[in-house]
């Protein structure tokens, strides 16, 4: 099952519990029962605080995939346009892949990571990562300050993240360690293809897909 899911159902068990209330919260109004109707209101606001809140935090993880040991997340095929002019095939586990444009040496691919604190990790919570972005990088540090950057965003900030969650409401997530980021980066070589992987502990690998990648890479000095 989903990681999110597991916060979705009782995300909506809560808030029937909330309709619930609220229904007889009508009845204890109708009857003038105003120690009952207080009572209710307090129930309705708790079930449905904590329903909202576990939406969100559902939402917040819908993009995030699990990891379980070493999973590739991602495999990179380069094709070179012009100097230090690249197109980067970007494929991943689901069969979805996007073409970039990348500038520079090197490439780069960024991920975030969520490691879980007790009590999840004695509940079983699995790491879970999201792609971030992809970017070109340029060998010369000189160059590297002055010349045309590329960066493409990997990820849908159409829901709250979850790391802008816990910035904001520390309090209410102290089981989510998701300060954690990671990077890899190789260089763009004329028909190389890499493939990218996320150890269990949240590091990012990055290794030659073929033998010719890795005959290029031997070429190169790597």
């Amino acid at each position: 099952m989903s990681p999110y899911l597991y916060l979705l159902i009782p995300a909506l068990a809560c808030l029937l519990f909330a309709l619930i209330f609220g229904g007889g919260l009508r009845r204890s109004l109708r009857q003038r029962r105003w120690g009952g109707a207080l009572l209710r209101l307090l129930m309705l606001g708790a079930f449905l605080a904590a329903g909202l809140a576990l939406l969100l935090l559902a939402g917040a993880l819908f993009h995030f995939l699990e990891l379980g040991g070493e999973s590739r997340v991602a495999t990179i095929a380069l094709r070179q346009v012009e100097p230090q002019r690249w197109s980067a095939r970007l494929e991943t586990p689901d069969g979805q892949h996007r073409t970039f444009e990348l500038l520079g040496d090197e490439w780069q691919l960024d991920a975030r990571v969520i490691r879980w604190k007790l009590p999840a990790l004695l509940a079983g919570a699995p790491t879970l990562y999201r792609l971030e972005r992809l970017s070109g990088r340029y060998g010369d540090i000189k160059q590297e300050r002055e010349a045309e950057r590329s960066v493409h965003s990997l990820a849908d900030d159409a829901f709250p993240d979850l790391w802008t969650l816990r910035r904001q409401f520390p309090q209410y997530l102290p089981f989510v360690d998701a300060d954690y980021g990671s990077a890899a980066y190789l260089p763009m070589l004329d028909g190389a293809r890499y493939d990218v992987s996320l150890g269990a502990r949240g590091g990012m690998v990055a290794r030659p897909a073929d033998d010719q990648t890795r005959q290029l890479l031997e070429a190169a000095g790597w």
